[in-house]
């Protein structure tokens, strides 16, 4: 039985497999995981319950091995919204469940070997948190077909396989809502963004963002700063690095700051309240999951379903009918949306729901870069 512990490398015994991957590459930059990252590709076909694919587990517990990006399920965002997925598996199906985080500046042959080592223990279904496990998740799974994988936030060729979702999200169009929200918000004219990494997933966000803010006001200004470049992802997991780049914003006349920055979020947050300002959350709803002390600054958040799409998989698996291939998750398939906590958009709800469905239907097409 697998108790639900967090594992490390030294539980498990090396896969030969492993051992020639350490050997042939180190590549740090891919292997680090980020708090909100990958390279969705919303024009790729839904996946689907593959054709005659029957889980090894139909019928009984699912055993799950789950590898979260940098800063782990207490993250408050990206990671803690998987998390979330895995404990209603829990709960509602009975999965029994490891878990394991990346470090910061790891090796691409460590973050085989995290994947490897959940197989080896008996995984039935792995999940990698994070585009950054893309490759290791393409070349675990074609070393593994009998196991069932999934990855969230990307759907390249890195990762593809026949037994691999790809959990892909629409976050433009959810960043494009709370971007009107800013800009109907906003008193000084002026709002702002900070990014953790310069990754093209995240500047889908700003896309995004920027987009829904001047569709509310054209004559609206958007400053955005990230916190770090690859192959440095730091910026994903850095409240103190948040902090400078939002008080920098708001200092420059921003009254509104939207973060796709994962674990450096807290950091604009604190900025937010020290400056009497406001701050929008993104991926949960963190007007709920932030501290307490500053939950009264967040005007709402950017909602990215990644606890759908993680409990999604595990269910379809729980029953013999494991996805397979690129799933997206956008507006109309309720994988993104805004949060209404605290009540702060009360009065604006009616606009950013006409941007909704304007959206959905196709009115409005958001771009996926600046």
């Amino acid at each position: 039985m697998w108790a639900d512990v967090v594992v490390g490398p030294a539980e498990f015994k090396e896969h030969p497999l492993r051992h020639a991957t350490k050997v042939a590459a180190v590549v740090a930059a891919a292997a680090l995981g980020l708090a909100a990252c990958g390279s969705s590709t919303p024009e790729t076909p839904a996946g689907t319950a593959a054709a005659g694919s029957t889980s090894a587990a139909a019928g009984k517990k699912l055993v799950v091995g789950i590898a979260y990006g940098v800063g782990g399920r207490g993250d408050q965002s990206f990671n803690a919204s998987a998390a979330a997925g895995l404990d209603k598996a829990k709960a509602d199906l009975g999965i029994e469940y490891k878990e394991a985080t990346q470090v910061n500046g790891e090796s691409e042959a460590a973050t085989e070997e995290r994947l490897q080592q959940f197989v080896d223990a008996g995984a039935t279904h792995v999940i990698g948190v994070g585009f950054a496990y893309a490759k290791a998740i393409g070349a675990v799974a074609k070393a593994n077909p009998d196991v069932k994988f999934a990855i969230i936030d990307d759907a390249s060729a890195d990762s593809a396989g026949p037994n691999v979702a790809q959990l892909t999200f629409a976050e433009e169009q959810g960043s494009f809502l709370v971007g009107a929200a800013a800009a109907l918000k906003s008193k000084t004219n002026q709002v702002g963004f900070v990014g953790g990494v310069a990754t093209d997933l995240i500047k889908k966000f700003e896309a995004g963002y920027i987009a829904g803010a001047k569709a509310a006001n054209p004559s609206i200004t958007v400053k955005s700063q990230y916190l770090s470049q690859p192959p440095d992802f730091s910026g994903f997991n850095d409240p103190a690095k948040g902090k400078t780049a939002a008080e920098g914003l708001y200092q420059g006349g921003a009254d509104v700051v939207y973060h796709a920055a994962g674990g450096s979020g807290s950091g604009v947050f604190t900025a937010a309240k020290a400056a009497g300002a406001l701050a929008i959350g993104v991926d949960s709803d963190q007007a709920l999951t932030a501290t307490p002390d500053v939950r009264d600054v967040i005007l709402t958040s950017m909602i990215k379903k990644v606890d759908v799409a993680v409990y999604g998989f595990l269910k379809a698996g729980s029953e013999g009918k494991d996805i397979t291939g690129n799933k997206v998750f956008d507006l109309k398939a309720g994988g993104v949306d805004y949060a209404t906590t605290g009540g702060k958009v009360d009065d604006i709800k009616t606009k950013l729901d006409e941007y909704k469905a304007k959206i959905i239907s196709g009115e409005i097409t958001v771009p996926t870069a600046p």
